[in-house]
């Protein structure tokens, strides 16, 4: 007996297709940590960036990564999504199909293959092209997959119109997940910058990504805006199941949305924990406040 189709126009709910694969067959669910940075070290020169930093991020949960401007936090970002390549330790993405040792990967093997996706701290759009079109462009390595290079989508092939259609619903399902489907055929460069934060992270999880890395993506957003990255940020983690990793200077998203915290100072960890543990730390106030000097503190 043949396995139930799908009704024509669905589409799985996305990341629903590698959660399968990590969670079906009658194999268990995968356990432990879903990245684990062990004694990473990144230098430029004589200056250590990243300094025998070890931390790990588990799955279904929001780590931020936080600290003083210069702590390390972007260069360790690079690092996990292969854009540096650290001189000592290992990044190890738990994948369903097995570890993955991302610094022995390329950047785009790590976006493609391990399924990390990011963001950046400045936003990176196709500015002219329309907010429809940037969330497909994000789906090419499926499309040009599905069109053997290009020859089944000059052809007309149907494998190729199935997989360009399953790509429209996709990209229209975090449209409207993020509220921006009525401005689906605008420039993406005109929309006012909160908006555009927003298309980011759904270009992102259009590559259905088992990580999410996002550099400081409540940047220059109001209040108002900030609230509602929460609520997204916190929807990805409990409806699509996977880790997200935050870069974030404003605490009150950090403490509000994360599980778990690792703190940066000087390309060191000096804290890790949950958010009220981090929050009381003596270490972690001192990196952020400062220590008085000998004549104040008398």
């Amino acid at each position: 007996m043949s396995e139930a189709q799908p009704k024509r126009g669905a589409i799985e709910a996305p990341g629903a297709k590698r959660r399968s694969q990590a969670h079906g067959g009658g194999r268990p669910a995968l356990e432990g940590p879903l990245l684990s940075v062990e004694h990473v070290t990144m230098r430029f020169g004589g200056l250590f960036a990243v300094n025998d930093l070890s931390f790990s991020a588990g799955r279904k949960e929001i780590t931020a990564v936080i600290g003083p401007n210069g702590a390390g936090k972007t260069t360790l970002f690079n690092c996990i999504t292969g854009f540096y390549k650290p001189q000592v330790g290992r990044i190890t993405l738990n994948h369903p199909s097995g570890p993955m040792l991302l610094e022995r990967l390329d950047d785009h093997v790590i976006s493609a293959k391990a399924g990390v996706a990011r963001t950046f701290q400045n936003i990176r759009l196709f500015a002219r092209m329309s907010v429809l079109e940037n969330l497909i462009v994000a789906q090419h390595t499926a499309l040009m997959g599905a069109s053997a290079f290009s020859l089944a989508g000059l052809l007309g092939l149907s494998r190729y119109a199935r997989a360009e259609r399953l790509a429209v619903e996709r990209a229209r399902h975090w449209l409207d997940k993020v509220g921006l489907t009525s401005l689906a055929d605008e420039e993406a460069g005109s929309l006012p910058y909160g908006h555009q934060r927003r298309l980011e992270i759904a270009r992102a999880m259009c590559t259905e990504p088992l990580l999410l890395c996002l550099d400081e993506p409540a940047a220059g957003l109001n209040p108002r805006e900030s609230a509602e990255l929460n609520r997204l940020l916190l929807d990805i983690r409990d409806e699509n199941g996977i880790g997200l990793l935050l870069i974030e200077h404003d605490m009150s998203v950090v403490m509000e949305i994360s599980d778990h915290i690792a703190v940066l100072d000087y390309g060191k960890k000096i804290a890790e924990g949950a958010p009220a543990a981090i929050k009381a730390d003596p270490a972690v106030i001192r990196a952020y406040l400062g220590e008085p000097d000998e004549e104040e503190a008398m």
